[in-house]
């Protein structure tokens, strides 16, 4: 099995798809993680110093990548209206894969802090396949190679 090391300045987080919260998209990248081919995916998972933001994704061979942040105290607007499909939580979950645009989604519960042991230090940028990040004191922000991502903070969040 193959075992990501994702930098983000002198910081290295060597982790196996931490997932706090279980979504299929998600089931289905840990059971590539787990095949024995050929095709093999690489899990990440880290956080941001104030501890209200974290992260899962993946990259797989030939694969853009795929990152999702969860922010656990937000305020201010929504970045995208809430649809009417969604009866649950909205405005704490962004996605972004290796290209098209940002997203959000619909939870049933809103997340909670996480104890990742890898952190994303203010001030660093990483790429994750065509996906970088960047966590800054103002805020985190993800981009894809078509200029597509998001940017969440506890008072600002954005979809592009």
């Amino acid at each position: 099995m193959a075992i990501a090391l994702f930098t983000f300045g002198s910081i290295v987080g060597v982790h196996r798809c931490q997932f706090e919260r279980i979504y299929m998209r998600r089931i289905f990248v840990l059971c590539l993680m787990c095949l024995p081919s050929a095709v093999m995916a690489d899990g990440f998972g880290f956080q941001t110093p104030s501890g209200n933001t974290y992260c899962n994704g993946y990259v797989a061979n030939g694969n853009g990548g795929e990152i999702y942040c969860s922010l656990i105290e937000r305020s201010g607007e929504l970045a995208q209206p809430r649809p009417s499909s969604c009866a649950g939580v909205w405005g704490h979950e962004y996605g972004v894969e290796g290209s098209g645009k940002a997203s959000m989604s619909c939870e049933s519960s809103r997340p909670s802090r996480v104890s990742y042991t890898a952190f994303a230090p203010y001030g660093e940028t990483a790429d994750f396949g065509d996906i970088s990040c960047t966590s800054e004191k103002t805020g985190f922000t993800c981009t894809n190679k078509d200029g597509h991502g998001f940017f969440i903070s506890g008072k600002r969040q954005l979809t592009f």
